[in-house]
Parts: C-alpha cells; sequence; structure tokens
C-alpha cells in the first residue's frame, strides 16, 4: 500500500555547474496520478530537474525522492518503474516497430509472453498495428513519435516522463498524442510533462509550474495561474496601430497595455467600453479572445528571446 502521497519529491534541490546554480533550492511535491507541468523558457533548469530526477545528473545538495524512494540510493528500482519519452527520439534504425519494443521490454527483465501481450495492447493504442514489421526509417515522423510512447510505455511504468512530446508534429499528430495522453492520466499512471506549447499544457495538465533562472516563479492548475496573474480578456491589435487612442484615455477603463513591435495588446477585465473606443478606429484588426497560459508565461518570464 502507497503510504507516500507524492510520486516525486524535492526540498531546497540544487544543481550547479561549474560553481554556477542552474537549480537553486526548488520545491517540488508532485502528487500520484494526473499531469503535472515543467514549464519555462530556454535556460530555466527545467531540463536539469529531468535530469537529476531520473538519476542522469547527481543532485548537488538538498533532498529528492521518486516513487518514494531516495534519488541517490535506489535509481535502479526507480527506474524501473520509469518510462521516458525523449525530446528526440532515439529509435533503432536496424529493428523493425515490434522489435523496437521487443528488445526494449527484455532490459526490465520481462518474460516473452507478457511482452507479446503488452505489444498486442500497445500498437492498437498508438495506431501503430499495420506497421508492425515496418522499419524505423520507413516510418513518419509522427509514427515514431508514438513508437516512442509505446516503448516509454511497455514496462507499463507509475511515472511517465514526456520531455516536450509533440515537437514538430502536424496538428492531428499532436490531437492523437493528446488524446492518447488523456487516456493514460485516467489509469492512474503520473504524467511529467515539459512543453514549450502553452496550448498542451494547458489542455492536459492538472497542475505545473513555471520556472526562470533555477527557481520556481509560480504553481497551479492553468486556471488558477491565468485567473492570478493575468486580466480575462485580451485584444490583439494589428495594423494602424498609431491611431490608437492614447493611454492616458483608458486610465478608466481597467486595462494594461504592452506593445512588442507592430502588436499592441491590451489586458483587460472591461472588455465591451473598451471594443467600444476601438470601433472608431479605421486600418486595424482586433482578435478578442479569453486570456491563456501564454499570456501567463510571458508575464512571468518575458518577451525577450532566448537562444539555445
Amino acid at each position: 500500500m502507497q503510504t507516500n502521497p507524492y510520486i516525486i519529491e524535492a526540498t531546497d534541490l540544487r544543481k550547479a555547474f561549474n560553481g554556477e546554480c542552474v537549480v537553486n533550492g526548488i520545491e517540488l511535491a508532485i502528487p500520484y496520478g494526473g499531469c503535472f507541468g515543467l514549464l519555462g523558457p530556454n535556460g530555466a533548469g527545467k531540463t536539469t530537474t529531468l535530469k537529476m530526477i531520473l538519476g542522469h545528473s547527481p543532485v548537488t545538495s538538498g533532498r529528492l525522492t521518486v516513487l518514494g524512494m531516495p534519488i541517490a540510493g535506489d535509481i535502479s528500482r526507480i527506474r524501473q518503474r520509469i518510462g521516458v519519452v525523449p525530446q528526440t527520439d532515439n529509435l533503432d534504425v536496424d529493428f523493425t516497430v515490434k522489435e523496437n519494443l521487443q528488445v526494449y521490454a527484455s532490459y526490465f527483465g520481462i518474460s516473452k509472453q507478457t511482452i507479446d501481450e503488452r505489444i498486442a495492447r500497445l500498437l492498437p493504442f498508438v495506431e501503430l498495428s499495420e506497421k508492425a514489421d515496418t522499419r524505423i526509417n520507413q516510418l513518419s515522423g509522427g509514427m515514431q513519435r508514438r513508437l516512442s510512447i509505446a516503448r516509454a510505455l511497455i514496462n507499463e511504468p507509475a511515472l511517465l516522463i514526456l520531455d516536450e512530446p509533440t515537437t514538430g508534429l502536424d496538428p492531428q499528430v499532436r490531437h492523437l498524442i493528446w488524446s492518447r495522453l488523456r487516456e493514460l492520466k485516467h489509469t492512474g499512471t503520473t504524467l511529467l510533462l515539459t512543453t514549450h506549447y502553452m496550448e498542451e499544457a494547458q489542455r492536459l495538465c492538472d497542475d505545473l509550474v513555471i520556472m526562470d533562472h533555477g527557481t520556481i516563479l509560480s504553481r497551479g492548475s492553468p486556471h488558477t495561474l491565468i485567473k492570478h496573474h493575468v486580466e480575462p480578456d485580451v485584444i490583439e491589435i494589428h495594423g494602424a496601430v498609431e491611431q490608437l487612442p492614447a493611454a492616458s484615455r483608458l486610465t478608466g477603463l481597467d486595462v494594461r497595455v504592452e506593445r512588442i513591435g507592430e502588436t499592441v495588446y491590451y489586458f483587460t477585465s472591461t472588455p465591451a467600453p473598451l471594443m467600444q473606443q476601438l470601433e472608431d478606429v479605421s486600418d486595424i484588426a482586433c482578435l478578442h479572445r479569453p486570456a491563456n497560459l501564454e499570456d501567463v508565461f510571458l508575464r512571468l518570464t518575458g518577451r525577450e528571446l532566448r537562444e539555445g
């Protein structure tokens, strides 16, 4: 019986490289079940955090347990119960779809009969049944990604780590993967997701943190973060923005204004009077939408480019 309610627990977790702290005393308590997001711009520390959780990078200081076990002492046992979908597919091109699953399953000491039973379930799950005997170099990028997910599930993990699982995929494949990940949540598998697609995080995550510069800036459900950090409505203006009303005329409208290049963003809780004013402005295009997780992310981490 599981007594520890947290599948991952970190206390004052730190990681330093050459004296520079890239993960700076973060606190995490991730419960079993559901999908937890780890978001941040390049250089935020999320990849390093993942590497520590996987035992690929030693902890500099602090405490880290995964599946109730200390990462330093029980990494072999922990890895038996984790599945990983890496950012870049690393499938064996010399093998077929089925052979990739068979070989990977053998690393966990799973019996041949059990392997065959699991492959028979997993291939339909990722819609690759007809590709069982196809070699990897004959698969599309979306098929390879789905196979990587099936491979990560072959040991029936309690924790599935997904590192940007839909990067570079077309919308149809992305939506299929989202559907399958939701199904996994319903089975009780815990998902740990990193992604640069804020829509993906908003659709999948029950809870998430936004990191930057090695620290956690905020934590909560997507709905809670949006409600806490940004106004509920956003009006995006494109076109002749120099014709827009001066900021001084908007002071009574509960409006926060940001200009990024040739686009102006109005963040507001009272959109109707603002839209009324904008009706008199010609040569502009208005998009009125609800605030989303991307608005929160950009407000907390900034809009400047991050290389890497």
